[in-house]
């Protein structure tokens, strides 16, 4: 249980989602959430959902949390930690951004100095409790102490409500971006092409879908559940001269492998590209 108050300024989709996670999770009580946005509809919507209390202003939000979310879109974080450094208590608390991006450094000049800041790449299926989440620590973090837990322990517990969490330098931020960022996608259209591949050989499409969809999940479970190499697994389900080896020769053909190998390469230059400050 999360004694503290946790705060997010913005209450989109993904704050909701991580609000609902830790609530889900029993990890805190809907009296210790708070939230700020310029959007009342969002605000509203954060509110009915999760029954935290909406805070008029970033400064009341501030002194009232002792971790704060920012959870706003890239091109507002500017004026958002502006007005973070303009109050006093918020060097003391520690601060977790999920803009894509916005690097600690950025973080912590925009704040007037190095804090307890973190930076996170989470994924989109985290809102719906399967997201896959990579966070990097600023140096001013603190270690954990006879009557505190450290902030890398309080951020994974809190990132962990809604899949998994990983901690790893900031210089594979990007990396991170190119895989489980950026993964969702691929593997939305590996199930779409299983899905066509099945109405190919006879399947109606909505049944088609349905077992692709499954089918991905249950392997991914596999993996995470065995913590067997996905090789091992792969091998498992290989019968000499059967259909599973015809179709791995057909993807082995089409280049499967090769391909997402290059999507994730190819995903994280753009991001290391758009985080480069513009010239």
């Amino acid at each position: 249980m999360f004694s503290g108050k946790i705060g997010f300024i913005g209450s989109g989709q993904m704050a909701t989602a991580l609000a609902s996670g830790m609530l889900s999770a029993g990890l805190i009580q809907k009296d210790q959430l708070l939230a700020c946005d310029v959007s009342s509809v969002s605000a509203e919507k954060f509110a009915a959902v999760t029954g935290g209390q909406i805070c008029p202003s970033i400064a009341m939000l501030t002194e009232k949390a002792d971790v704060i979310f920012l959870s706003v879109k890239p091109q507002s974080m500017a004026g958002v930690l502006q007005t973070l450094s303009q109050v006093s208590t918020s060097r003391e608390k520690l601060i977790i951004s999920i803009a894509a991006g916005i690097t600690l450094a950025t973080l912590e000049a925009g704040l007037g100095g190095p804090g307890r800041i973190v930076r996170v790449m989470p994924n989109t299926p985290a809102l719906v409790g399967a997201g896959a989440s990579a966070f990097a620590l600023s140096q001013g973090t603190q270690a954990a102490s006879a009557n505190r837990p450290s902030d890398s322990q309080i951020v994974r517990q809190l990132l962990e409500t809604v899949g998994v969490a990983e901690e790893v330098p900031e210089s594979l931020m990007d990396a991170v971006t190119g895989l489980s960022g950026s993964g969702p996608a691929y593997v939305y259209q590996i199930i779409e092409a299983l899905s066509d591949g099945g109405v190919r050989v006879g399947l109606p499409r909505a049944t088609a879908t349905r077992l692709a969809a499954q089918t991905v999940l249950g392997a991914a479970q596999m993996v995470l559940s065995t913590k067997e190499h996905p090789g091992a697994l792969k091998d498992a389900v290989t019968s000499p001269g059967g259909t599973t080896i015809a179709g791995l020769h057909a993807l082995e053909s089409g280049g499967l492998r090769a391909a997402l190998m290059t999507a994730v390469v190819a995903a994280t230059q753009r991001a290391k590209e758009l985080g480069q400050p513009p010239r």
